[in-house]
Protein backbone atom coordinates (compact mmCIF):
# COMPACT_ATOMS: atom_id res chain seq x y z
CA UNK A 1 0.00 0.00 0.00
CA UNK A 2 1.17 3.44 -0.83
CA UNK A 3 1.50 5.94 2.12
CA UNK A 4 2.46 10.04 0.79
CA UNK A 5 2.90 10.75 4.07
CA UNK A 6 6.00 8.58 4.84
CA UNK A 7 8.11 9.60 1.70
CA UNK A 8 7.62 13.08 2.62
CA UNK A 9 8.51 12.46 6.49
CA UNK A 10 11.85 10.88 5.68
CA UNK A 11 12.48 14.00 3.57
CA UNK A 12 11.24 16.37 6.36
CA UNK A 13 13.48 14.70 8.60
CA UNK A 14 16.62 16.37 7.05
CA UNK A 15 15.67 19.95 7.18
CA UNK A 16 16.55 22.36 10.04
CA UNK A 17 13.78 22.32 12.84
CA UNK A 18 11.63 25.49 12.96
CA UNK A 19 10.31 26.82 16.49
CA UNK A 20 7.57 25.76 15.52
CA UNK A 21 8.44 21.70 15.34
CA UNK A 22 9.98 22.16 18.62
CA UNK A 23 8.64 22.28 22.38
CA UNK A 24 9.80 25.16 24.93
CA UNK A 25 13.23 25.09 24.94
CA UNK A 26 14.04 25.64 21.42
CA UNK A 27 15.76 29.14 20.32
CA UNK A 28 17.77 29.55 17.14
CA UNK A 29 19.27 32.63 17.77
CA UNK A 30 20.96 34.47 15.10
CA UNK A 31 24.63 34.45 15.38
CA UNK A 32 25.34 37.22 17.36
CA UNK A 33 27.38 35.40 20.28
CA UNK A 34 27.49 36.33 23.44
CA UNK A 35 28.33 39.48 25.29
CA UNK A 36 28.55 38.14 28.44
CA UNK A 37 27.16 35.84 31.24
CA UNK A 38 24.61 35.15 33.50
CA UNK A 39 24.56 35.53 37.26
CA UNK A 40 22.57 32.72 39.39
CA UNK A 41 20.57 35.66 40.33
CA UNK A 42 19.07 36.61 37.34
CA UNK A 43 21.04 39.56 36.14
CA UNK A 44 23.97 39.42 33.38
CA UNK A 45 27.51 40.73 33.41
CA UNK A 46 28.99 42.10 30.44
CA UNK A 47 31.78 40.84 29.68
CA UNK A 48 34.25 43.59 28.03
CA UNK A 49 36.34 41.43 26.15
CA UNK A 50 33.30 39.81 24.28
CA UNK A 51 32.16 43.13 23.30
CA UNK A 52 32.56 44.25 19.58
CA UNK A 53 34.19 47.54 18.78
CA UNK A 54 34.78 49.27 15.66
CA UNK A 55 38.17 51.46 15.10
CA UNK A 56 37.28 54.83 13.06
CA UNK A 57 40.15 56.05 11.26
CA UNK A 58 41.17 59.39 13.06
CA UNK A 59 41.59 61.25 9.63
CA UNK A 60 38.89 60.46 7.32
CA UNK A 61 39.13 63.30 4.23
CA UNK A 62 42.54 60.78 3.07
CA UNK A 63 40.73 58.05 4.13
CA UNK A 64 40.66 55.77 0.48
CA UNK A 65 37.57 53.73 0.70
CA UNK A 66 34.83 56.02 0.31
CA UNK A 67 31.19 55.83 1.77
CA UNK A 68 27.70 54.33 -0.02
CA UNK A 69 26.26 58.03 -0.39
CA UNK A 70 28.45 61.40 -1.29
CA UNK A 71 29.00 63.53 0.85
CA UNK A 72 28.50 66.83 -1.19
CA UNK A 73 25.01 66.10 -1.65
CA UNK A 74 22.49 68.83 -0.70
CA UNK A 75 19.14 68.33 0.86
CA UNK A 76 16.39 68.00 -2.24
CA UNK A 77 13.16 69.87 -1.52
CA UNK A 78 9.28 69.33 -3.19
CA UNK A 79 8.47 72.27 -5.15
CA UNK A 80 4.89 73.33 -4.18
CA UNK A 81 4.04 76.59 -6.35
CA UNK A 82 0.01 76.67 -5.61
CA UNK A 83 0.43 75.85 -2.29
CA UNK A 84 2.08 78.00 0.08
CA UNK A 85 1.28 75.17 3.23
CA UNK A 86 4.17 73.03 1.43
CA UNK A 87 3.18 69.65 0.57
CA UNK A 88 1.71 68.46 4.01
CA UNK A 89 -1.36 70.91 3.34
CA UNK A 90 -4.51 68.76 3.66
CA UNK A 91 -6.36 71.14 1.35
CA UNK A 92 -3.60 70.49 -1.67
CA UNK A 93 -4.18 66.97 -1.10
CA UNK A 94 -7.59 66.40 -1.16
CA UNK A 95 -7.35 68.29 -4.47
CA UNK A 96 -4.72 66.35 -5.79
CA UNK A 97 -6.99 63.17 -4.68
CA UNK A 98 -9.97 64.47 -6.78
CA UNK A 99 -7.28 65.29 -9.86
CA UNK A 100 -6.66 61.73 -10.07
CA UNK A 101 -9.64 59.80 -8.67
CA UNK A 102 -12.57 61.93 -9.67
CA UNK A 103 -15.25 63.06 -7.16
CA UNK A 104 -17.11 60.99 -5.53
Amino acid sequence: MFKPTQALFRSIRRLALTTKQVNKGYYKGNRTGSMGRHTKHGGYIIEWDKVRTYVVPSNLQDFQLTPFVTRKMRPTRGRFEKDPKGGFSGERYLERWKIENGDD
